[in-house]
């Protein structure tokens, strides 16, 4: 697939069969995500890659919207240091969705689909991920291959239209 591909055929995928991810394959998408670009080279993220299904089954229940973690081949915890100044915050975030879009498009052009989360119960992903006081696990990253369909880039996607999202020169109309 090339990227075009790649970027009009990813989708949130949150139903996965029941396959393992082959090695090679997941760690080209952790390959993906190291090689992120990220402010001033600071490369602040870690990953924790987790496969076993209890553990997962565990992860799912680090925010309500997670349920997607305990079905998934693999999820990747995005790790970050606990930073205490908002700007440096933003930084560290900005770089950890850099590295976090990085990874989803490696995975769609192997056919792989994935689905992204938050974390709100830093105390239990911490417990489940043997994280250090120092670190928080800012995202997880679900990875499968998809139940329903097989990735393809997508005719009509449900986004809004062109017209109504690009700005040329200035904001113009609409909400």
């Amino acid at each position: 697939m090339d990227t075009w591909d790649a970027i009009t055929a990813r989708r949130n995928v949150r139903a996965y069969e029941q396959r393992p991810i082959p090695s090679e394959d997941l760690n080209r998408v952790l390959e993906a995500g190291r090689r992120t670009p990220s402010s001033m080279n600071s490369q602040t993220w870690d990953f924790v890659v987790v496969t076993d299904r209890d553990q997962l089954a565990a992860l799912s229940k680090v925010w309500t919207y997670a349920t997607h973690v305990a079905g998934s081949a693999a999820t990747i915890a995005l790790v970050a240091p606990v930073v205490a100044d908002d700007g440096e915050r933003l930084v560290v975030h900005y770089d950890l969705g850099q590295a976090t879009m990085s990874m989803m498009l490696a995975a769609a052009d192997l056919g792989i689909g994935t689905a992204h989360s938050a974390v709100a119960d830093q105390d239990l992903a911490r417990t489940l991920l043997g994280l250090p006081a120092d670190r928080d696990c800012a995202y997880l990253l679900s990875l499968g291959y998809p139940a329903d369909r097989p990735l393809r880039p997508l005719k009509r996607p449900n986004r809004r239209p062109f017209e109504d999202v690009v700005h040329f020169g200035q904001w113009r109309g609409g909400a």
